[in-house]
């Protein structure tokens, strides 16, 4: 396949803006960009696939700039769906740093990052309307998908001006560094043609742009932070087991779609994973091969192999064989509690509601139901001293094969 044809097999393009685009991304050489606004400290899952493309089309050749919007970042693009909160402009600031630090941690020093308050922070505003405003007719901004939703609800002049403010972002990349390519979401589709639209007016020049179909759910749910299911790419805010759980659970009818979007994996080596999945789906074969591609692009091979051992090691109950800090890791939302040292295992099983009763809890005990540590225990009788505790002070109760708890003694 030509690098278009896999970028379509991948289900990659939605929308392009010229047919001369096919032979110029299969030719390479084009500067191109992508643009995030700092409204939070990280990109999170939902946001991955696009911003892979970066590496595809680097891969391909082609040269790599990304604009964090300092700017746009204090307006807010319509989301379609209500007016976002006005930004703090110090938590703007300060999350432009760190992004722009993910960026280069992610896509390396070859990437070019520029914030577009630079060319806005001195900008009049009369200047703007005479200069931008002037060549985008409303009636082209109010035909845009995200802008007409969102006139039905209501729109505030900030949020309907920021296809403006993106467009000239697009224009002055264009003066300063020559890039002919922009490309984003599919909810980006308006912001991206109104540069093209300027750029062909003021300047008389073709320049080009793609979207890419948002990541969602089978249900059509994105994959995002707006939704409250955000896992962040930042694994000080999502630990790479978290993520490797979280992937772990993703339906099965979307996993070649997600293998595609989210992997560098060839089209052959997808097909055998599929297979594979598909015979035994209860292995999981997919998603613990999407989660490995995604972690060890992220984070390194070192935390792929961590996360898949917190992972199993918690599912054969084999805990005795992981570290405090990453038994914290895998068991972060779990209940916790605290209990006084030398009570009986019963005691505590029914002291911390693990047992709704000493009859319950006997009955857990004897079947075999409750770990400790690791370990089986039957006996309703052991005392639980520091001699038992995990660093003489953690105990972890296993109730089934699923049910955690985690313990810490009382000094």
């Amino acid at each position: 396949m030509s690098f278009y044809d896999e970028l379509v097999w991948r289900g990659l393009i939605k929308d392009e803006t010229s047919p001369e685009l096919k032979d110029k991304l299969n030719k390479g050489g084009i500067s191109f960009y992508i643009g995030a606004d700092p409204t939070a400290e990280s990109l999170h899952i939902g946001q991955f696939p696009t911003f892979l493309m970066i590496e595809r089309l680097k891969r391909a050749g082609h040269i790599p700039y990304i604009l964090v919007g300092g700017a746009t970042g204090r307006v807010g693009d319509p989301r379609g769906t209500g007016e976002r909160e006005k930004a703090d402009i110090a938590v703007i600031d300060r999350n432009f740093v760190k992004i722009k630090a993910q960026m280069k941690k992610l896509f390396g020093d070859d990437v070019t990052i520029v914030n577009n308050f630079d060319w806005f922070k001195d900008m009049n505003y009369i200047d703007f309307l005479r200069d931008v405003g002037k060549y985008i007719n409303v009636n082209y901004m109010i035909n845009k998908d995200l802008v007409k939703r969102q006139l039905e609800i209501g729109i505030s002049y900030a949020e309907f001006s920021y296809m403006l403010i993106q467009g000239y972002d697009f224009l002055k990349l264009n003066e300063k560094y020559g890039i002919t390519l922009q490309f984003g979401g599919s909810d980006q589709w308006g912001n991206l043609t109104t540069g093209i639209e300027l750029i062909r007016k003021l300047k008389d020049e073709e320049v080009y742009a793609f979207s890419m179909p948002l990541t969602t759910d089978s249900n059509g749910n994105k994959l995002g932070k707006s939704y409250g299911n955000a896992l962040w790419l930042d694994k000080e805010k999502t630990s790479s087991y978290e993520l490797f759980q979280y992937m772990l659970n993703f339906e099965d009818i979307m996993m070649e779609d997600y293998l595609k979007r989210f992997t560098f994996l060839k089209k052959e080596e997808i097909e055998n994973i599929m297979k594979e999945h598909l015979a035994c789906p209860e292995k999981r074969i997919a998603q613990k091969a999407l989660a490995k591609e995604v972690i060890t692009f992220l984070h390194g091979l070192e935390e792929y192999n961590k996360a898949a051992r917190i992972s199993e090691c918690l599912f054969s109950g084999e805990i005795n064989k992981l570290s405090i800090e990453e038994i914290k890791d895998g068991l972060k939302d779990v209940p916790n509690f605290e209990f006084k040292l030398n009570e009986s295992i019963l005691d505590i099983l029914v002291n911390n509601n693990i047992a709704v009763s000493k009859r319950e809890g006997r009955e857990f005990l004897s079947n075999g139901s409750i770990t400790v540590n690791g370990n089986k225990v039957t006996d309703e009788t052991l005392v639980v001293n520091e001699d038992i505790l995990i660093e003489k002070e953690y105990l972890i109760i296993r109730k089934g094969k699923k049910k955690y708890f985690i313990g810490t003694s009382l000094k």
